[in-house]
């Protein structure tokens, strides 16, 4: 039984675990940050490359992409690593991040270069590819700005901010922010990907023990949508961020 006065951190049911944007933890990457949800922490850091993939080339844009990646010590059991061709959730995971990156870049802008966002997660409780994605868009800001600062290209590339959280319905409640005790034994699983506009960029909704209905469907898109904008604000309070 969940029930919503005794969450983690005493969070009621619309509240989100503490989060922290850490930036500038990584010497030898252009951008990087620390993003901790509550007990989950991933580590995000951007680095570019003066090449395109091969089909990319000389079209005159350049491309983002992502990789992520739970370390051994990531959970209470150890976690295998993965390598290339062994990959499943993770897989997933990564495209995930890369397209919702991708959608709030100007690829012509950019240029022909590679964005590599990676993604480690150190810790993990619940909501690994929502802090992933929230974290890896400060570190792709920063690695785009130290180029514009650079000289290599014009302005900043980016046409807006991208953040994410994860719903659910547990116990027949609705809650925002599920840490793993929750998405664990969660009836449904979701996950929101949005923009400062309130565009939406990916939703990604499971019934897991029991189908939803369309007013629950409301009500965590609500709570999602609220978190994003909690999330988009902590971004610009490290980034300073204006579009």
């Amino acid at each position: 039984m969940v029930d919503s006065f005794k969450r983690s951190y005493g969070r009621t049911s619309d509240q989100m675990r503490p989060v922290t944007l850490t930036r500038d933890v990584m010497k030898n990457a252009q951008g990087s940050c620390m993003a901790e949800f509550g007990d989950t922490r991933v580590l995000c850091s951007a680095t570019i490359e003066q090449s395109v993939p091969k089909w990319r080339m000389n079209s005159r844009a350049g491309w983002v992409t992502a990789e992520y990646a739970m370390l051994p010590a990531s959970t209470n059991r150890r976690t295998a690593r993965e390598y290339k061709g062994r990959k499943g959730r993770s897989m997933e995971i990564e495209r995930l991040i890369g397209r919702s990156l991708r959608t709030v870049v100007d690829m012509r802008a950019l240029g022909e270069i590679t964005v590599t966002v990676d993604c480690d997660v150190i810790q993990a409780d619940g909501g690994t590819r929502t802090a992933s994605i929230t974290g890896a868009w400060v570190a792709l800001h920063d690695a785009l700005m130290a180029w514009v600062e650079k000289g290599n290209i014009a302005r900043l590339p980016l046409t807006d901010q991208v953040a994410a959280v994860s719903m659910g319905k547990v116990d027949s409640k609705l809650l925002l922010d599920l840490d793993y005790s929750e998405d664990s034994c969660a009836q449904v699983d979701m996950n929101l990907v949005g923009t400062s506009k309130g565009g939406i960029i990916e939703l990604q909704g499971t019934g897991e023990q029991t189908p939803f209905n369309r007013d629950e469907l409301t009500g965590l898109l609500d709570m999602g949508q609220a978190g994003i904008t909690q999330l988009l604000e902590l971004q610009n309070k490290v980034t300073n961020f204006r579009n």
